[in-house]
């Protein structure tokens, strides 16, 4: 095959997947890890995701003003929006609805692996990863509180 028709033939295919709609999309991402069994039955407390104090309490440690060995937001952005290469779009809610509370809570406790995200189990208590998720949580819901109806088994 000559180059031209190299081209021709790779300009084609991505044409038809652009048309036919055939992009990758949030669906088409790998199955997420298994919740260690630790943290499997790990569930956001009532009322937790809408919780307005919650929320507040959340968002100080998520921007670094509680503690400064926490600060979420070097990374996942103040909005939610990535600022270092790697960290997840949370206001992504295609993403974001794909975490069980027992897998978010368990990635912002002991980090997420081979990634930059830091282990907060330790320098955190409970209560705090819960504040923290719902202040993320907000992200994927144009910043207002909101439940997790949207997260799917």
């Amino acid at each position: 095959m000559t180059r031209r028709n190299a081209s021709l033939s790779a300009l084609i295919m991505g044409c038809t997947l652009v048309f036919s709609g055939s992009m990758a999309s949030a669906e088409d991402l790998p199955p997420l890890p298994p919740v260690p069994p630790d943290y499997a039955d790990k569930k956001m407390p009532a009322g937790g995701w809408t919780d307005p104090k919650a929320i507040e309490e959340g968002g100080k440690i998520y921007r670094g003003e509680f503690k400064t060995e926490v600060n979420c937001s070097s990374c996942h952005g103040k909005d939610g929006a990535p600022v270092k290469k790697g960290a997840r779009d949370l206001r992504d809610p295609k993403l974001v609805c794909r975490f069980s509370d027992a897998f978010w809570f368990w990635r912002v406790s002991e980090g997420v692996p081979k990634t930059k995200m830091k282990a907060n189990k330790g320098l955190l208590s409970e209560e705090q990863i819960w504040q923290v998720m719902a202040y993320e949580n907000q992200f994927s819901h144009g910043g207002k509180p909101a439940d997790r109806s949207c997260y799917k088994p």
